[in-house]
């Protein structure tokens, strides 16, 4: 497993090389240039000690000016929205007082008659209503990008292949591991350690040396497998034809430099698929825009025709059935609903009406989300709770407990509270990073 580790920071030292060269490490020449004469004694003194160049710094106009040129050219079609402190303090609070009214509106408002919509303006409607674009990851042993799950996977699959031609054997057994199933990828790796453990202990014996390719077990679970013909070919493998039929033989001579058979199957019982790093794509967000509730298809185990299908037969079943339900069976369809999802969106809505979105895995402890909400604070020292309908307020005990303990899923709201600060007073305080509120967007 250390020479997996050492292979990533190789590559990754690797790209900020080439990175510097392409930065600044001066121009190159030619190898039969002529010589440029060496600099004397004395200027070489002056200038062994680089002293950075002084800049002057924009002033507050002026960098007030220049993201308002930003701003103009990354949205011209839209109105410039103001994310200073007092300006988003006093949104909020002019949405909060709408919502008010709109509640008191609508509760002296008589029963109307609702039209059903058309599927193509349903899923417009849909689009629009998503809390968020998706599930997002990092991925720090290859990029600082953060991507899809879908679009790391051919990143990961790019990187590998790239890697093949000066680091074969390796790189091999990480490709069978990254871009296959799970299933395939075990069933493949238990076979190409059964082939090369029988030679590294019989390594006379000519049957153990060779491997007919239409043989029905290498067919089915090595050949057409992502990376392992690779890994046979770095073991020493080559292909030739005997009897008119293609086989791999091995010879000795054959294995990639600075690899043995021993040091192979070592790194295919230690690859391991790259981990991806769940991003919480933050986000700030105004009381109108917490009314976005609709969550995107990645938040699912299953996929979202399986899901209507589901709820449909179930509602059918109950509605034939009309029978009532002991609490035993409610926990149990209570439990099957929670296993639908793989991910949580938890909100946390502070006294001056503002939100904060994170995305976080079912598995997730409370401790997780008090974490992430301090990570956002301005005063990080801060004593605070978060309040959530279902379990009230939280305490020492349930730090422990996930999401899914909580039943805290598919998405929860949660109540920022400070035991030092009355309500009314904390209505006008901001608790959040300033930097955060360059998060907030106009709707």
């Amino acid at each position: 497993m250390s020479k997996i580790k050492r292979f990533f920071s190789k590559k990754k030292e690797e790209a900020a090389f080439k990175l510097r060269i392409g930065g600044g490490m001066g121009e190159g020449h030619k190898l039969n240039a002529p010589k440029q004469e060496a600099p004397s004694t004395s200027s070489r003194r002056k200038v062994d000690v680089y002293v950075p160049p002084k800049r002057n710094e924009l002033s507050n106009e002026a960098r007030a000016a220049a993201n308002a040129a930003l701003s103009r050219i990354d949205k011209k079609d839209t109105r410039d929205f103001n994310t200073s402190l007092a300006a988003v303090k006093a949104q909020a609070k002019r949405e909060m007082e709408a919502e008010r009214r709109q509640k008191d509106e609508l509760a002296n408002t008589s029963s109307s008659v609702a039209s059903v919509p058309s599927s193509s303006s349903s899923s417009a409607a849909e689009n629009k209503n998503l809390a968020c674009q998706g599930v997002f990851f990092r991925c720090p042993l290859i990029g600082e990008e953060i991507l899809s799950k879908k679009a790391w996977k051919i990143k990961i699959k790019e990187f590998l292949y790239q890697q093949l031609e000066s680091e074969r054997g390796l790189t091999a057994c990480l490709i069978i591991q990254n871009c296959n199933v799970k299933e395939k990828a075990d069933d493949c790796i238990a076979t190409i350690i059964k082939y090369l453990e029988n030679i590294i202990k019989n390594p006379d014996e000519e049957k153990f040396c060779k491997i007919r390719m239409s043989n029905k077990i290498f067919s089915d679970k090595v050949r057409y497998v992502d990376g392992a013909l690779d890994v046979l070919y770095a073991a020493g493998f080559s292909e030739v034809e005997m009897d008119g039929e293609p086989f791999l033989l091995w010879t000795k001579d054959q294995t990639e430099e600075g690899l043995d058979l021993a040091m192979i199957v070592e790194a295919l019982k230690n690859s391991e698929p790259i981990q991806l790093e769940l991003d919480r794509n933050i986000k700030v967000l105004l009381p109108s825009q917490a009314r976005r509730v609709v969550l995107p298809d990645d938040f699912y185990r299953i996929s979202p025709e399986e899901i209507k299908r589901e709820q449909q037969l179930r509602a059918e079943a109950i509605e034939s059935s009309q029978m009532l339900k002991t609490k035993a069976m409610r926990d149990r369809e209570e439990q099957r609903n929670l296993r639908m999802y793989r991910y949580s969106l938890v909100r946390v809505k502070f006294p001056n009406g503002l939100y904060i979105q994170g995305t976080f895995n079912v598995y997730e402890k409370i401790a997780d989300v008090f974490e992430f909400v301090q990570s956002c604070l301005a005063d990080e020292s801060l004593e605070f709770n978060l309040v959530a309908s279902s379990e009230g307020k939280f305490n020492e005990e349930d730090m422990e407990k996930t999401l899914y303990d909580c039943k805290l899923i598919p998405n929860v709201l949660l109540l920022f509270t400070v035991p030092a600060i009355p309500t009314p007073v904390a209505c006008d305080v901001n608790f959040l990073k300033e930097e955060l509120l360059m998060l907030v967007q106009s709707m």
